[in-house]
């Protein structure tokens, strides 16, 4: 158990270095009292939906908890570790949200100063979110072990996580992508006047949006991915390396409290690092956070298990993600021919933008289903069923550097947002574009990242389900596994039409509202009044808190239904049907959505003809598609994947004769 309590004293270093860099975000004063009233309407406006939408959570999980506790086949330690699962993952989405809106206002004042110091402490937000993140996941799993012995009741902390990351992600999703597409079609298209300007009703709303569903929804989605990669490889350890005993169990807490260490260490290089451009500057600390990450791995496996090909796992998984944010890239980065294209596209107006986007998105399928083949067969052929969960491990290793650089994106674009409605000066607001453009790639690639760990985690997860399930062959020709492989496939479509439509009838009543506010509130559009931004954020507020519950409902009830009326074999169908379905489409989903959104901003930066012209606002429509694609349903469907995976296993008990 020494080595358990390494990996804690991992966590807590990494909590502790968190709240040295929040000390350092409290301690910056703030000097214009005009930006001062913006950000407090921001901060009001996500912790007052934060809070209304935790309410909810909370009956949501005294009701599961109180089910867990009683059915004789379960038991209250499964409730129990739900519970905390459920309150860490909240904590995650909390801890960005407040980070984010507290940091928006003081990162444009620094952004005044120079380029360099806005990007400093724009790092020091994202990071502070990263490592309070890691170090919480650790801590919660091996803290658990140490007490229970058992990882197999930890599944419980994974199920809390996941449920929480889920409604998070769909309804700060919903919420963000309402207000967003509101703000962009009746402001910058109709009016024709700029993004995040003050005189538009949705302005406040969006930003609120931007933290609410980039920042927090994030925050708990890589926690719970995080979470159950741990759990699911320390279940397999038990099964597959019964040989290695607790060595086998133990090695991802150990691994992930090296990732903690070594992007401690990664970060402070910052100070070394003087003549690397900005622009390159979270590459380099994310490249020295994994060569420390890939050193100690190599130590802790020679001298725990002695098996090398575990540590060639570890590589191909890092590998692996290294890849995967090069084509991110490649297929949403401003620099690259995807994303210009799809402007010069934009010139033949919206249609030929949305089909170029669209072309491109499903191109950009190519490189992760190949590199999601190379993983599943290297590591399998390496280290068996545990290798494959290994190598989402390993990808997840260095979260909190993976964090700072995807939380990082929409931390930027808020602090840009903010600038621009407070009208704090041009420089500053081409400062905060500059580094925006970025900041929106990296958080495009976040997402991709995240999509492809899991999908591995829940390879891993359906690897549990079926050997717990005594499930020794799935028969693929089995009428009942070909149906549970037909409805599984059909969920995500179904997901994806619930959350997007969400968005939609969400966004129609921000619009009626905006429409509402230019025609009867005088000297609105002149600048001389200021606009009732409460009413917008109580529309999408509430819009979303009520759309959110269908969506995640299905994603409880679908699995167990399956599981208790046709049988395990096809529940595991249905798993494999979801998992492969999400991860192509999801996939799809944040390339394109990402690509239209960067075509946009390619434009605004002085491309072509520039802000106002007819291309201009044909991307701004390609960009209305893309978002709820690339902000509410891609996402939230690599959760639905991994929830539904662990309550296929919570519900192992009621399937075995």
């Amino acid at each position: 158990m020494i080595t358990v309590w390494i990996s804690i004293i991992a966590s807590v270093i990494g909590l502790g270095f968190a709240g040295f860099l929040a000390k350092k975000i409290i301690q910056q004063k703030i000097e214009n009292k005009e930006a001062e009233v913006v950000a407090s309407y921001i901060q009001k406006g996500a912790l007052t939906f934060l809070f209304k939408e935790y309410t909810f959570l909370a009956i949501f999980v005294v009701i599961v908890a109180v089910i867990l506790a009683l059915v004789p086949q379960l038991s209250w330690k499964l409730a129990l570790t739900f519970v905390v699962g459920a309150a860490f993952s909240a904590l995650a989405g909390f801890i960005s949200l407040k980070v984010s809106t507290l940091s928006n206002i003081k990162i444009a004042e620094k952004l005044g100063q120079s380029l360099n110091l806005g990007f400093k402490l724009a790092l020091n937000a994202s990071s502070v979110i990263g490592f309070s993140i890691a170090g919480l996941g650790v801590l919660g799993v091996a803290g658990f072990y140490l007490i229970f012995n058992d990882p197999q009741i930890i599944y419980g902390f994974g199920l809390g996580a996941s449920s929480i990351a889920l409604f998070i992600r769909v309804a700060g999703g919903i919420y963000t992508k309402a207000a967003d597409v509101g703000s962009d079609l009746v402001g910058k298209i109709e009016n024709s006047i700029p993004e995040d300007d003050p005189r538009n009703p949705a302005s406040i709303a969006n930003s609120v949006g931007d933290n609410v569903g980039d920042v927090a929804g994030m925050g708990a989605d890589l926690f719970e991915s995080y979470v159950d990669s741990m759990v699911a490889t320390m279940v397999l350890g038990i099964l597959f390396l019964p040989l290695l005993g607790s060595q086998a169990i133990i090695l991802p807490l150990i691994l992930a409290g090296i990732g903690i260490i070594a992007s401690v260490l990664g970060y402070l290089s910052l100070r070394f690092l003087d003549k690397v451009k900005t622009t390159q500057l979270l590459n380099s600390l994310n490249l020295i956070t994994i060569i420390l990450t890939l050193i100690g791995s190599f130590i802790a496996i020679k001298y725990m298990i002695g098996d090398l090909k575990i540590f060639l796992v570890l590589v191909i998984g890092i590998g692996a993600g290294l890849v995967i944010d090069l084509s991110a890239k490649y297929y949403t980065s401003v620099k690259h021919k995807p994303v210009k294209s799809i402007a010069y596209e934009s010139k033949n107006g919206s249609i030929t933008n949305i089909i170029s986007g669209l072309s491109f998105g499903f191109f950009s399928l190519i490189m992760p289903v190949v590199m999601l083949a190379v993983v599943i067969y290297s590591s399998y052929y390496l280290s068996g069923f545990y290798g494959l969960a290994l190598a989402a491990v390993s990808l997840l290793s260095t979260l909190a550097m993976i964090l700072t650089s995807n939380t990082y994106g929409p931390i930027v674009d808020n602090s840009s947002s903010l600038a621009q409605m407070a009208s704090m000066g041009s420089e500053i607001r081409e400062r905060a574009e500059e580094i925006d453009t970025w900041g929106n790639t990296s958080s495009t690639v976040g997402k991709g990242f995240a999509i492809f760990s899991s999908t591995l985690t829940s390879l891993a997860l359906l690897v549990s389900f079926s050997v717990l399930a005594n499930l020794d062959l799935i028969n693929l020709i089995d009428p009942k596994v070909i149906v549970g492989l037909f409805i599984g496939a059909l969920l995500p479509f179904i997901f994806s039409a619930l959350t997007i439509n969400s968005v939609g009838q969400a966004a129609i009543k921000i619009i009626n509202e905006i429409h509402r506010q230019f025609k009867e509130i005088n000297g609105l559009i002149s600048g001389q009044t200021e606009p009732d931004y409460k009413k917008c954020i109580t529309i999408a507020t509430n819009a979303a808190l009520r759309q959110m519950i269908l969506p995640v409902a299905l994603a409880i009830v679908f699995p167990i239904v399956i599981g208790l009326v046709l049988g395990a074999a096809s529940l595991a169908g249905f798993i494999i049907g979801s998992i492969v379905i999400s991860f192509m489409l999801s996939t799809f989903m944040v390339n394109a959505g990402g690509a239209w959104d960067n075509a946009k901003k390619f434009i605004e930066a002085g491309n072509l003809d520039g802000i106002g012209s007819d291309a201009h606002k044909a991307t701004i429509v390609g960009d209305a598609v893309g978002d709820p694609l690339k902000d509410t349903a891609g996402p939230a469907l690599n959760i639905l994947i991994k929830l539904m995976a662990i309550i296929s296993i919570i519900i192992v008990p009621f399937l075995i004769k």
